[in-house]
């Protein structure tokens, strides 16, 4: 690569997942300097994924689209390397490759991922059918990051799959999208108000952009704003490995690195080692495929899983209780700065350890969530106005009064209350324990 696509590459930085999105002062110019770039790459084909599936179908090659918000500090070390490293190309080189900058106007019956990443990648065959996802919370939380070893054994998977195929195209019909209520992000109200199809390269190109991120809260505002329970797989989107015990490798396909004792992973049997060979019968390409299994799990019931170890296959099988996903960890998503507005009115919340629960008096039992930060604008406004201030400690919320942390507290608050409801929210401040009505957004 020259070194002047190196220098544009580098620059290439994306929101990340925190509230307060990290991005270098000149987003116009990254995004510029990103299509200056790449436009003409011999590799690349820039923002066109209809002429991807074409060259795709021409060639024999998968498709691999690499889709990446510009600009961005999230994710800026694997991307500068997926885009320059020596190892990676004659992998690249197997794959059409196209680099997608934008989602206005992407088909979201065929392109679900986690839309809280800002550096993520789908492979397909020609004709459409999905080979599977990549996406690294590693990655997003340390720009700094450019291990690209999970990344190369995710494509030498999905070339093992695209030899395979259209045999195991049974075994891939899991990792398909489903139907969804709009084709497009621009068609959802709460896009449809800002964005066109097409980006204004002739005037401010980032305001006329669609970030990955906003599509998954445009489609929470559009079951708010009907009045209708958000749904859970838009509250916990892709849920983590963790949320059920495991730990996986990041730099192998799907190897659990840890068990998490009295966990759904430990009472299935797993064990420190396994190696998936298939989970819920769809054949893995990375930790992004485990959680898209998780995304289309049952609310509750069983999931196969069959791991090698020492040599021979094991079938095992999770049993997921009515309220797993309540435990996926969503605090570090960008997505649920929005929800904290719609089920806190802007308050930023954490469980209290046991510790900090002695010295106040409070049983391990019951809520105890801290308020770390009180929004002050807009609807992240609304609960600084009603009078919540910086660490009172929120005990009964409605009627959860059980302890639960942030994100359990915003699922169960976006599935029973409307926008418009007011609930009765008792804190402790200092000596004091008072109720404060706070509106529901």
């Amino acid at each position: 690569m020259k070194p002047t696509r190196v220098i544009a590459a580098l620059s290439v930085i994306a929101w990340c997942t925190v509230a307060q999105a990290a991005a270098v002062k000149d987003r116009e110019g990254a995004v510029r300097g990103d299509k200056a770039a790449m436009e003409n790459d011999a590799r690349w084909l820039y923002n066109d994924v209809e002429r991807g599936f074409a060259e795709a179908k021409k060639t024999g090659k998968p498709l691999l689209v690499v889709l990446r918000c510009v600009p961005c500090l999230a994710c800026v070390g694997l991307d500068a390397e997926v885009l320059k490293e020596p190892a990676l190309a004659p992998l690249l080189d197997r794959f059409v490759c196209v680099r997608l900058i934008n989602a206005n106007t992407i088909d979201l019956a065929r392109f679900q991922f986690d839309y809280d990443l800002s550096f993520s990648t789908l492979i397909f065959n020609a004709d459409g059918t999905l080979y599977g996802r990549y996406g690294s919370w590693v990655h997003q939380a340390d720009p700094d990051a450019k291990e690209t070893i999970g990344y190369r054994r995710a494509l030498e998977a999905a070339l093992a799959l695209h030899r395979d195929y259209p045999a195991n195209r049974a075994a891939l019909a899991g990792k398909q999208g489903g139907q969804t209520p709009f084709k497009t992000p621009v068609e959802i109200p709460e896009l449809a108000k800002k964005y066109g199809r097409d980006l204004n390269w002739s005037g401010n190109v980032v305001q006329s952009c669609v970030h990955c991120h906003q599509v998954g809260e445009a489609f929470r505002a559009y079951f708010r704003d009907r009045g209708d329970p958000v749904p859970l797989e838009r509250i916990y989107p892709l849920p983590a490995a963790e949320t059920i015990g495991l730990s996986l490798a990041p730099d192998q396909v799907a190897r659990v690195s840890e068990v998490a004792s009295r966990s759904i992973a430990a009472a299935a049997g797993f064990q420190a080692g396994d190696d998936f060979v298939s989970f819920n019968g769809q054949p893995l390409i990375s930790i992004a495929d485990f959680s898209w299994v998780l995304h289309r799990a049952p609310e509750a019931g069983s999931l196969p899983a069959v791991v090698r170890r020492g040599g021979k296959n094991v079938t095992l099988s999770l049993t997921l209780s009515s309220d797993w996903r309540y435990h996926s960890d969503i605090s570090r998503r960008v997505g649920t700065w929005s929800m904290r507005a719609m089920a806190f009115g802007g308050l930023s919340l954490t469980d209290l350890d046991d510790a900090a629960r002695q010295e106040r008096g409070l049983p391990a039992g019951v809520m105890a969530l801290q308020v770390k930060g009180v929004g002050q604008f807009n609807k992240h406004g609304t609960a600084k106005k009603v009078g919540f201030l910086k660490d009172d400690v929120i005990v009964a919320f409605g009627e959860f009064k059980g302890r639960a942390s942030e994100g359990e507290l915003i699922g169960r608050l976006l599935q029973t209350r409307k926008a418009g409801e007011t609930v009765d929210v008792t804190v402790v401040r200092g000596s004091e324990r008072l109720t404060l009505k706070l509106p529901m957004q």
